[in-house]
């Protein structure tokens, strides 16, 4: 019994920073419709900026709202230089930008920094968060941060103009320029944004994984995962699918002899292939019906 309670608090653990990936990748979709195979090598390059500026000798809690705001920026840019020129282009465009993107960050990640696996230091310190305990300082710290991003983005969209306009601009985005709201920027704020949580599941996972240019290959299948579990039109639903991807994944590579932890990646697929197949629009997702 310690053991299956000490594999579930690990699994909620790693399925916080699956939720923010999940939720990074949700953001994107809602805003331009497709999926963004890139999120994951962009939060790398952004926690490798975070290493960067530790080594500069700056504090933790300096560097993290930083990279950020620069995360941020970046996303922001990235959607205004590169696919606003192109946001009524055909699907295979947009996936070969996708692509492209993905080799342009992974191999100036490993140009700049080279591809050598680098430690990066958690700021909550190591050990168990008290004595006794069945979790740990910096996986308490990752449920804590993910919980707080949660909560700040769902104030952010339930109590503000801009976030307001956001969710008008994603559901029906014909009606919401009919009102004056800029789709188009609220697209750009949508890259933005998800280009920084996508920096804060880099920043938290970091220590847990170690810094190397394809360190969240595998985090960005779980976060698709979790991403159609929860559904892919659904921020909570993400959320909620990310932490059951991270508690699932954790559960069958103990229990079931077969997996262990070789074969812990296909549960990410599996899952992906099963809701596909029979919850299409996922848990939480809403059905989208198209008159022709």
């Amino acid at each position: 019994m310690e053991l299956f309670i000490q594999q579930i608090v690990a699994g909620v653990a790693t399925g916080a920073i699956y939720a923010c990936v999940a939720l990074a990748v949700v953001m994107i979709y809602q805003a331009i419709h497709h999926l963004n195979f890139a999120q994951g090598e962009m939060a790398m390059f952004s926690t490798y900026i975070a290493w960067q500026m530790l080594q500069w000798g700056l504090p933790y809690w300096v560097v993290f709202p930083l990279v950020i705001l620069v995360s941020f920026v970046g996303g922001f840019a990235i959607e205004r230089i590169v696919f606003k020129p192109i946001e009524n282009a055909p699907v295979l465009s947009h996936i070969v930008i996708f692509i492209a993107l993905f080799a342009i960050f992974n191999s100036f990640a490993g140009f700049i920094w080279d591809f050598t696996i680098k430690a990066v230091p958690s700021p909550f310190g190591d050990g168990p968060l008290w004595e006794g305990a069945m979790i740990g300082k910096h996986q308490a710290g990752m449920i804590g941060v993910t919980l707080i991003v949660l909560l700040l983005l769902w104030g952010f969209f339930t109590f503000t103009r801009v976030g307001l306009a956001m969710r008008a601009a994603a559901v029906n985005p014909e009606s919401a320029r009919l009102v004056g709201i800029r789709v188009s920027m609220m697209t750009a704020l949508g890259w933005g944004m998800a280009s920084a949580i996508g920096a804060v599941a880099g920043m938290l996972i970091a220590p847990v994984v170690f810094l190397e240019p394809n360190m969240m290959l595998s985090i960005l299948l779980y976060g698709f995962a979790g991403a159609v579990l929860g559904g892919l039109t659904s921020p909570l639903g993400a959320v909620i699918g990310g932490f059951i991807v991270g508690v699932v994944e954790n559960l069958a590579g103990t229990y079931i002899p077969v997996i262990g932890g070789e074969l812990k990646l296909p549960i990410a697929l599996f899952l992906i292939v099963a809701v596909l197949l029979v919850k299409p629009a996922g848990l939480l997702g809403r059905r989208v019906v198209q008159r022709v």
